[in-house]
């Protein structure tokens, strides 16, 4: 499954460019922790928002993100407005940047939440009605509900049919002059390739191996 869509998408470039990935996995705030150290061997990590900060640089765009909320079947959350969520327990992970909105209600304390370090563990807790929905990437749900481990849940879960919000992805790079140097190289690579036609053949062969 070469790692996930993004990844793919990424490592299409680089090697558009003559150069090769190399990935690690990490739960996500050692990840964001690791590349933004100055002694790290990491150059960035992905995928990323866009948000204000020091300490990265951010490519051209991987794709589109459709985040929403993924709850369970007999129990879907109904929210007309975006406070409504308010009446709802949601899980999010550690150091996510979500919506510019729902983050300001956590925040303020408005918007009930726990959270967990990874989507798989929100996705458990969703499908045992320990939260009653999680803030999650529509692709990254489905491409974990292919693991052998959580498939048993695919039948409880479902996405709500309204979406947080469209949100592009990037590689945040390191801002360091090694950093400016890669990412000026991924971006030149995304001009050679078609992210989109990767991001659609990697999620029809996800959908595929899942049948």
């Amino acid at each position: 499954m070469d790692q996930g869509a993004l990844i793919a998408i990424t490592r299409a470039a680089l090697n558009a460019m003559g150069h090769e990935l190399s990935v690690d996995f990490y739960p996500w705030s050692r990840a964001v922790r690791l590349a933004s150290r100055d002694d790290s061997m990491y150059l960035g990590y992905l995928p990323e928002y866009s948000y204000p900060t020091q300490a990265f640089i951010f490519s051209e765009s991987l794709g589109v993100s459709p985040l929403g909320l993924v709850e369970r079947q007999i129990n879907p959350i109904r929210w007309p407005k975006l406070i409504d969520l308010n009446d709802y327990t949601l899980g999010v992970v550690r150091d996510y940047v979500n919506t510019a909105d729902l983050d300001i209600m956590i925040k303020q304390g408005t918007q009930p939440v726990e959270v967990v370090s990874s989507d798989e563990h929100n996705i458990k807790k969703v499908a045992t009605g320990r939260v009653d929905g999680a803030v999650i990437d529509v692709h990254v749900l489905r491409f974990i509900l292919t693991r052998d481990d959580l498939k048993p849940l695919a039948d409880k879960l479902q996405m709500n049919q309204k979406l947080l919000e469209e949100k592009q992805l990037y590689v945040a790079f390191k801002n360091s002059p090694d950093g400016h140097k890669w990412r000026s190289i991924v971006n030149h690579g995304l001009t050679r390739i078609d992210a989109k036609s990767i991001l659609d053949d990697y999620m029809a062969s996800v959908t595929a191996s899942d049948k």
